[in-house]
């Protein structure tokens, strides 16, 4: 459970907020009533939430517009306003699916031949809105694997504005066909990073003539919207992984945070952090938007740019490639490709690599999270939807050094829906946002019909001797 805001009537068909009325119908309480409340409410509740008063004084903040402006409520007033505009939601009550598996920040205390995982989860609740969750498990030694318990009260952490990059602005309005003399004349105007206020201060000095231009306001509205598309959310450091979760706080993402593929990434200089791409949905569009992390305490949330960028499953290579950073991609809708981040931080249009060609794979064919760095090469699982839309999931061996070349595949599935797995959410679903190479094996959860996860191990020997090589 989280709390989210609720306004009476914004659920309704034909939305009429009643938030007046009933702020308006608080106040004629007494102070012994108002207290009273507010005190059965926190023993009611305040136990399954991180510090549920901060929550209610937060939510008062949103809707004291509403309160008269000569009213001097009380704390307890307030905190009961923010009580009353306020509900439970229940992250996974509709389905959890679409795992990802990354070395976990914190590897102390193991046995030889353990390594502790973090995993990411697609969580779906009331109204199918995606949110990302975590779970952890120590994986070995062998193909021991024991999950960590997840109870405990959860956290969407706190979101901060960060400061903007004048390149993804720009990649982002070249995309939009909004380059026009208003955004050049911002663009050069504003430096390498920017916040909030300086943007505005920007706009305030634009030359008087661009105001008057028809296409000025909706450019600078635009501008303002992709700018407020990037944040960061932090949360407190003694606040297990499993209880923080990732929830939608920005319009491009309204209806959800969708199928985050995490990849460990190594720089140039040997140091590593995290790295997510996700899909953003608010309702009507997608977009590819990235999550940066150093410890999974702090992320930071910015939009991907470019052609390749466009629609869903991007995932990072976890280094550069011969001085290039490198994502796949599926910017058809329906084939695998490898696309390139250009100087301009745009991912350029992709070039194949694997299209739909054999009978479980004939409607469309996806990756399954950041590829796989080995010695034999870079392997790619992949996935396929076949007839009655029943998944399968299988893999790819890209060159080492130029990953544009496909050098084996397995001939078949890898992994399909056992029995057991395929009644949930959605039937016949087998996928996975990504898997890690340990101790000389593939491990791989799955998310099996929307409805649990599971775990898969394959010895890396054995996958690779069951791959043929392509043709080239």
């Amino acid at each position: 459970m989280i709390v989210k805001l609720f306004v009476p009537g914004e659920d309704a068909a034909l939305t009429r907020t009643r938030a007046a009325a009933l702020i308006d119908r608080i106040m004629l309480l007494d102070e012994d009533t108002t207290a009273g409340m507010l005190k059965e409410t926190l023993r009611r509740f305040g136990w399954r939430h991180q510090d549920l008063e901060a929550t209610f004084a937060h939510h008062h903040d949103l809707v004291r517009h509403r309160v008269p402006r000569d009213a001097d409520l009380s704390m307890a007033a307030r905190l009961l306003v923010g009580a009353y505009f306020s509900h439970e939601y229940a992250v996974e009550a509709a389905a959890v699916c679409n795992p990802s598996m990354v070395p976990h920040p914190d590897q102390s205390g193991l046995l030889p031949g353990q390594l502790r995982a973090a995993i990411s989860l697609r969580q779906i609740g009331e109204g199918h809105l995606s949110s990302i969750g975590f779970a952890t498990a120590v994986l070995g030694p062998g193909a021991q694997l024991e999950l960590a318990d997840r109870s405990g009260a959860l956290s969407v952490g706190s979101t901060q504005p960060i400061r903007h990059r004048r390149d993804l602005l720009a990649a982002g309005l070249s995309g939009d066909a909004l380059d026009n003399e208003v955004s050049a004349t911002m663009l050069e105007a504003l430096p390498e990073r920017f916040d909030d206020d300086e943007f505005e201060r920007t706009i305030s000095r634009l030359p008087a003539d661009l105001h008057t231009r028809t296409t000025t306001q909706r450019t600078l509205e635009e501008m303002r919207r992709a700018t407020r598309s990037d944040y960061a959310v932090t949360f407190d450091a003694g606040l297990p992984l499993h209880r923080r979760v990732l929830w939608p706080a920005t319009a491009d993402e309204s209806n959800g945070m969708e199928d985050a593929r995490f990849v460990r990434v190594v720089d140039a200089d040997g140091g590593s952090s995290y790295r997510a791409t996700y899909t953003a949905y608010d309702g009507r569009h997608i977009r590819s938007h990235l999550i940066a992390s150093d410890d999974l305490r702090r992320f930071e949330i910015t939009p991907m740019r470019g052609p390749a960028a466009a629609n869903k499953g991007m995932a990072l290579f976890p280094r550069p490639v011969g001085g290039r950073s490198l994502a796949l991609c599926r910017s058809d809708g329906e084939t695998i490709g490898l696309t390139t981040l250009d100087r301009d931080s745009t991912w350029q249009p992709p070039v194949p690599l694997h299209a739909p060609r054999r009978s479980w794979e004939l409607i469309q064919v996806g990756n399954c999270g950041s590829p796989i760095e080995t010695e034999f090469g870079w392997i790619v699982l992949i996935h396929g939807v076949g007839p009655m839309r029943d998944y399968a999931m299988s893999a790819l061996l890209l060159d080492a050094d130029q990953p544009e070349r496909v050098i084996a595949e397995l001939p078949g599935p890898l992994l399909t829906a056992g029995d057991s797995e395929r009644e949930g959410y959605v039937p016949n679903v087998v996928y996975s946002c990504g898997g890690l190479l340990h101790d000389d094996a593939v491990w791989l959860p799955y998310g099996a019909s929307d409805h649990r996860i599971g775990f898969a191990r394959i010895p890396l020997a054995t996958l690779i001797e069951a791959m043929v090589p392509t043709r080239h």
